[in-house]
């Protein structure tokens, strides 16, 4: 029996324990900080897989925050803290933001980000084997390891497609598709009506590259996490009702 067929066996009992429970008048009060039942996820794909999309979707039902690699620099950079300063003047120089840095960024958004109670989302990190490792060592210190891993497997080829057609909301990460994910109306995010941008690195030649660095360096932390028994793989090539389906059986729902 695999990882996932025991969670969902050991989610069945517990709703008939108590389904019996309310049956027979006994009430469980739950914990209102219940740590083994937040979402600790890691999403793992190439540009384009989706991660953007289905992270929004994961961030709403289970109200949890959506670390996005970017996104957090840009939010440290921008409120001037410590970590932020440290990641901007490297930026500055060109160079590479390290490791131990986007960890303890990481660290300080699960610490601080009140909407990080009931769990997390990371997309964009790790990106590497050393990274994984030192993700989990934080986690683990802080007493909340990963749950799951997610991997969203898609051709490259797939991928260009994909890629060169994405709309971004820039203020939430909500991505969007001209022909497999359109927006209701032309340009315009759904939930707020503000303006989508198509990023300057959305383009084939951008997205070729960066593949390459993808299948070299990030591609191998499935093998990491396969070993520590939390990692689940979709067909990221679904549409993305059916891929946001896949991804809840693998979290039990």
């Amino acid at each position: 029996m695999s990882v996932e067929e025991l969670k969902n066996t050991v989610a069945k009992l517990q709703e008939r324990i108590q389904q019996l429970e309310k049956k027979v008048g006994v009430t469980t009060a739950a914990p209102t900080t219940d740590i083994a039942k937040q979402l600790r996820l890691v999403l793992i794909g190439a540009p384009g897989s989706g991660k953007g999309t289905q992270s929004a979707d994961l961030k709403d039902k289970f109200c949890a925050c959506h670390l996005a690699t970017g996104d957090m620099l840009r939010s440290q950079v921008k409120q001037g803290t410590k970590l932020g300063l440290e990641a901007k003047k490297i930026m500055d120089q060109g160079g590479l933001v390290n490791d131990e840095i986007m960890v303890n960024m990481i660290k300080s958004e699960l610490e601080t980000n009140k909407t990080c109670a009931k769990g997390f989302i990371l997309d964009g990190f790790p990106r590497t084997i050393p990274q994984a490792e030192k993700l989990d060592a934080m986690l683990k210190e802080r007493k909340t390891p990963l749950e799951n891993a997610i991997e969203l497997k898609i051709d490259d080829e797939l991928l260009v497609a994909r890629i060169t057609g994405r709309l971004v909301h820039p203020a939430s990460g909500r991505s969007y598709h001209k022909i497999f994910n359109p927006p209701k109306k032309e340009m315009t995010d759904d939930q707020t009506g503000e303006p989508l941008i198509q990023r300057s690195d959305d383009n084939e030649a951008a997205l070729k590259k960066r593949l390459v660095t993808y299948h070299q360096q990030t591609e191998p932390i499935v093998e990491y996490y396969k070993k520590t028994g939390i990692w689940s793989g979709i067909d990221a090539s679904q549409k993305p009702g059916k891929v946001w389906n896949d991804i809840l059986k693998c979290l039990g729902q």
